[in-house]
């Protein structure tokens, strides 16, 4: 759909309201823009590559070169580096789909597949930054009141739980993802028994779920922390360990905040344009044409963020990454 006809488009879009409400997913725009469509393409590729590498050395780090035993929140991490490795790898697939204009080329079963784990690791990965953050509080409030840390297998029992919630929270994707032929195009969306109004309902809830209540929790967390920190003396064995992973953590968490915040914005406005609170307007078309597809990719790079964070900012993985180079 290139620019020239985006006034015709938009008009008798506007007036086919029957139309607009038996689409399934209007969040699903094809765009004939080659250089957008080559700059996403290239962001995914980027991002593939990237979160590989960097996934897999946390992977590694940990499992294999990590002489003591994993503590809690790195068995979080442990957990966090395989949810956004299964991510990156739909990664290449849905950049197919991008250099297609949008159409999906791989049939029935791998569009409920690859759609199905996009949407249960980006549940997955905000529910162990939220327990990762919650974490960190009890932890140092343990350490400070001189109380004994819970056992590791409280740590195991946590990753179950999120697993399952995270596949439970991914069952409408799973169930309504299908191939629809839009406007002579096969698309690889969701098709709602209900229409529009279902479709509002299962974004609030991606968005409720996945954004909103966790960020609330760990935004919580943290201020219960420093309100913590600030009215006790740092009189620990390690508090320049503790600061080091504390930073770390809250830089992940504002990583994937600054990361979906763009296309949750955006996501909002499109339910409230399936509710009919807001216009489908030239704005909307913009927007949802141009816009959204950068902020698809802004929430992407969060997977390929937190390895090169971890990495980065913790002193055992740099010392471990500079000892493997230079064996290399």
């Amino acid at each position: 759909m290139n620019a020239e006809n985006e006034s015709v488009c938009l008009n008798s879009s506007l007036v086919e309201v029957d139309y607009f409400s038996n689409l399934e997913d209007i969040d699903v725009t094809a765009d004939g823009t080659p250089i957008l469509r080559f700059l996403i393409c290239l962001v995914y590729c980027v991002v593939c590559a990237a979160g590989l590498v960097g996934n897999v050395l946390v992977l590694f780090f940990i499992r294999v070169k990590q002489e003591r035993k994993t503590s809690t929140v790195n068995f979080f991490v442990l957990n966090l580096a395989v949810t956004d490795l299964q991510f990156v790898l739909t990664l290449p697939f849905w950049a197919v789909d991008t250099v297609l204009d949008f159409s999906w080329p791989f049939g029935d079963a791998m569009c409920k597949i690859i759609l199905s784990v996009t949407v249960m690791n980006m549940y997955a990965s905000v529910f162990f930054l939220t327990a990762m953050s919650v974490t960190r509080y009890w932890s140092v409030v343990s350490a400070l009141n001189n109380r004994t840390a819970r056992k590791s297998c409280s740590a195991k029992w946590t990753c179950a739980i999120i697993w399952t919630l995270a596949t439970l929270a991914t069952a409408p994707t799973t169930i309504f993802s299908t191939v629809s032929n839009v406007t002579g195009e096969k698309l690889c969306l969701l098709r709602f028994p209900g229409g529009q109004y279902w479709l509002a309902l299962y974004h609030i809830q991606k968005m409720l779920v996945g954004f909103v209540l966790p960020m609330s929790i760990v935004s919580i967390s943290y201020i219960m922390l420093l309100r913590f920190i600030s009215n006790r003396s740092m009189k620990t064995d390690n508090p320049k360990r503790r600061s080091k992973v504390t930073k770390a953590i809250t830089i992940v968490v504002l990583s994937f905040f600054l990361c979906w915040m763009p296309n949750q914005a955006i996501t909002l406005w499109s339910v409230l344009v399936k509710l009919n609170v807001a216009n489908w307007d030239k704005a909307y078309y913009i927007v949802h044409t141009y816009v959204f597809p950068l902020t698809v990719c802004m929430a992407h790079t969060n997977s390929c963020l937190n390895p090169i964070i971890y990495c980065l900012m913790r002193k055992e993985f740099r010392n471990k990454l500079r000892g493997l180079i230079h064996r290399g």
